[in-house]
């Protein structure tokens, strides 16, 4: 199955898969302060029991073409500096692809985050 072929099909209830890419991870772990370890945590545990249905302040889409698909993770309804985007894959899974800061605290930053994201949506290879 090639990426997101699956997302379409039913959707099979939670609790839903959530995966770091092994990049995102890296950047997870370099951007990371010790006091949004718990705040990044619970949005994707908030993310594993509602996936699609995750409603605004906890995950928003990313606007412009270029992050067409993908979605952020809002940790702390928002009011955290950082932002997993991510984005659905099959029915039951998510990959967090990339991680960058709050778009209006540095928009050129967030952009390439989303960036990152969709190169590595690109190369991604289900099985």
């Amino acid at each position: 199955m090639s990426n997101g072929a699956g997302a379409r099909q039913r959707d099979p209830g939670p609790p839903y898969v959530v995966r770091w890419h092994p990049d995102a991870e890296a950047e997870r772990d370099a951007s990371w302060p010790a006091p949004e370890k718990v705040a990044m945590n619970n949005a994707v545990e908030k993310l594993r029991a509602a996936g699609p249905r995750l409603p605004y302040p906890h995950s928003s889409a990313v606007q412009g073409d270029a992050g067409k698909g993908f979605r952020e993770l809002r940790p702390r309804s928002g009011r955290s500096r950082w932002r997993p985007i991510y984005r659905q894959v099959t029915p039951d899974t998510f990959v967090i692809f990339a991680v960058g800061p709050e778009a209006e605290i540095d928009k050129g930053s967030f952009d390439a985050a989303v960036g990152r994201a969709a190169k590595r949506f690109d190369e991604l290879e289900l099985d």
